[in-house]
């Protein structure tokens, strides 16, 4: 018996209160960073599942919901997957990061799109001058192990990653 999956609404309201108490460097509530990447995600040419994972990127590796959670939750096996690759693990180096986020399909396209707004100069601007130029390393070298040009050059150039299996995008 396959059960029915969440739809993006109702991710969208389990991401925001898993994350209610949350806020990020700049002291902002978490939820708008979630909101932007699944814009961004969005505007990217990205599927509802990509979408959906968008919304939950953070939730394991923040601990607002936990990896037990994430298996049985009604999600596709590829939201799943997606969310999984895009969680930072305990010692992980940048390089393993990155090449679990390459090798997981549809992963590529929900990071480039939390990194655009995690380097967002607006929202860097608010930060110390320390953290602002450690950010702006960190997040260079994540778009570098990820083949991903300068986010003012890819939007420019309205580059996209779009990777479809063999079955085609399913929803969520």
């Amino acid at each position: 018996m396959t059960h029915p999956t969440l739809t993006l609404t109702e991710v969208e309201t389990l991401a925001r209160a898993a994350h209610a108490a949350q806020t990020d460097k700049a002291g902002r509530p978490y939820a708008e960073h979630l909101q932007a990447v699944a814009e961004g995600v969005r505007a990217r040419g990205g599927d509802q599942e990509q979408i959906a994972a968008a919304w939950l990127h953070d939730a394991v590796e923040d601990d607002a919901l936990s990896a037990e959670w994430l298996r049985e939750a009604a999600l596709t096996d590829r939201t799943k997957a997606i969310v999984g690759a895009l969680t930072k693990r305990p010692g992980e180096s940048p390089e393993a990061y990155a090449a679990r986020i390459l090798a997981t399909p549809g992963a590529r396209l929900v990071k480039e799109s939390d990194l655009a707004h995690n380097a967002d100069p607006a929202r860097l601007a608010v930060l110390d001058d320390a953290t602002r130029a450690r950010l702006e390393r960190k997040y260079a070298h994540m778009r570098a192990l990820l083949g991903l040009t300068a986010p003012a050059e890819g939007r420019a150039k309205g580059r996209t990653e779009r990777r479809f299996s063999p079955s085609g995008p399913a929803a969520v």
